[in-house]
């Protein structure tokens, strides 16, 4: 199944460290970091494209997801 993939990633920012951390959900093992958003894109292309190619027909079906979106959740402690 070869063809164009479309993943949404999530991306959070690292209070110590000041990197950008990103991976995508529905693709297992694609998470990488950078210090830029720019930078994290590329990376994230890179990770992803790395990660379809270890994946059989099979998996390729079953990583077809469909984001429906976010929520923040606050919990006081």
């Amino acid at each position: 199944m070869k063809g164009k993939f479309t993943f949404i990633a999530t991306i959070e920012k690292d209070p110590e460290t000041g990197l950008f951390i990103g991976y995508i959900p529905s693709l297992p093992g694609a998470h990488t970091q950078a210090a830029t958003l720019d930078e994290l894109s590329r990376n994230l292309e890179e990770v992803a494209s790395l990660c379809l190619e270890e994946l059989t027909e099979i998996d390729l079906e079953k990583i077809q997801s469909e984001f429906v979106g976010t929520q923040q959740i606050m919990v006081n402690i």
